[in-house]
């Protein structure tokens, strides 16, 4: 008996000192697979892409009236909060977590369970979280273009809550959380399905259901600071960087490839709606240059990562005159989209994931795929598909929110408050003392 409970020991001495071996030798594994340089670039993007949300605030803020300025910022910067608290506890397990019947990703992650230290490619999964997290949180935040001056705060509270995990975190999960989207085999490099089309549907949706603005359009409604609106335009072509090469998810040849193709698209987005512009109006302004900018960003978003520097300047080029066209046909078309919101980041996104079926090629990304242009037709009919059903979808879903929302609790702010400011009304401060 004494010879076995030796042997026993011996064997539980010797399985304790594996264990021990095995410890580091796991973390060295992972230490491994991790690498730092694309660890590096993705915290950089990150944070660029987090600060593209307070730059859309003073986007956004200097475009409406006075009155109306800290509460337009106040929807990005209410967004930062809530939808970090969401991605944290469910929002990220619905978008990325196993994928169930090709539709959703579940609550297996719930409050980042599993997620953490461990490899995801070559960084860390806490941080593909994390980036992941600001994609979401702007998304939200863009839709606040259409309803500014006049949609309550705590509506648009309870909105973007429901919003994110009935539309924004199931698309996510389609293009790319390993749903339908994805295998399907259509395109969406940095968001043109998931952040711009959901978003600037559901602007559309959001301006038709709450109204004209009283007054509009007979009543003047200028932006008060078109040097606010440049600023933040400014901060968002930044931030735009981390969005469209941060998506490379490392700090390689992509990531660049990805970078150029955004500066050029964009530059050339600005110089297609400044000429419409100019054609049309007779003058070049201020707001055309940062309205153009927003355009070519947006369209060269789900093609950065597989289009040639020539294609990026045409995407970009024909995005600035779609998205001017756009923008001027809200007043004979009848609704009030305050910001643009569905003009640009709407038809700005569909341009940019149809464009992609155009100009894709493997020469410049070898896990996407060849466009029409380059001799594969079967990509633009699945750009298509994608974009058919990003826009069914959101639109359906988003009605159904803001009519629930309605019925309870009420969309838009009285009469009384709106003529008064929703700074004042909602909030009780002003943004300037004169």
């Amino acid at each position: 008996m004494s010879r076995v409970i030796s042997r026993l020991k011996a064997l539980l001495v010797t399985l304790a000192a594996m264990g021990a071996m095995a410890g580091p030798a796991q973390a060295q594994e992972v230490a491994d697979a991790i690498d730092t340089g694309d660890t590096a670039w993705l915290l950089v993007s990150t944070a660029m892409v987090m600060l593209m949300t307070p730059g859309l605030a003073l986007f956004y803020g200097g475009m409406v009236r006075r009155k109306n300025v800290l509460s337009t910022a106040m929807y990005s910067f209410i967004a930062l909060g809530v939808i970090t608290v969401q991605w944290t506890l469910f929002g990220y397990s619905l978008a990325f977590g196993p994928d169930i019947g090709s539709v959703i990703g579940g609550f297996s992650m719930f409050g980042l369970s599993g997620v953490g230290g461990q490899a995801q490619g070559t960084i860390p999964a806490a941080l593909f979280m994390a980036f992941q997290m600001m994609f979401a949180i702007i998304t939200v935040a863009l839709i606040s273009g259409a309803v500014a001056e006049r949609m309550k705060f705590s509506s648009f509270v309870v909105f973007i809550i429901l919003w994110t995990t009935l539309v924004y975190d199931p698309i996510a999960h389609w293009v790319w959380g390993g749903g339908w989207i994805m295998s399907l085999g259509a395109l969406d490099f940095a968001g043109g399905l998931v952040v711009h089309i959901s978003a600037g549907v559901a602007a559309l949706v959001c301006a038709v259901m709450l109204g004209k603005r009283h007054g509009y359009p007979a009543e003047p409604m200028p932006p008060h600071n078109l040097t606010m609106t440049l600023l933040g335009a400014a901060l968002l072509w930044f931030g735009w960087f981390g969005f469209n090469a941060g998506s490379a998810l490392g700090s390689g040849s992509l990531a660049a490839t990805s970078f150029v193709a955004t500066q050029v698209a964009t530059a050339a987005s600005i110089m297609g709606w400044v000429t419409a512009e100019w054609l049309h109006r007779g003058k070049p302004t201020a707001l055309g240059v940062a309205s153009g900018m927003v355009s070519g960003l947006v369209a060269i978003t789900p093609a950065a990562g597989f289009v040639t520097p020539l294609s990026a300047m045409v995407i970009g080029a024909v995005a600035g005159v779609i998205c001017y066209a756009a923008v001027m046909a809200k007043g004979r078309l009848g609704y009030d989209d305050s910001l643009d919101a569905f003009g640009i980041h709407g038809m700005g996104g569909a341009w940019g994931a149809v464009a992609t079926g155009f100009f894709a090629t493997v020469a410049v990304n070898s896990a996407g795929a060849d466009g029409l242009f380059y001799g594969n037709p079967a990509l633009l009919l699945k750009q298509l598909t994608s974009v058919v059903v990003t826009v069914l979808y959101t639109l359906v879903v988003t009605y159904g929110l803001l009519k629930a929302i309605d019925a309870g609790m009420g969309l838009r702010v009285d009469h009384e408050d709106e003529i008064m400011g929703l700074d004042l009304s909602q909030h009780g401060e002003s943004g300037y003392t004169m």
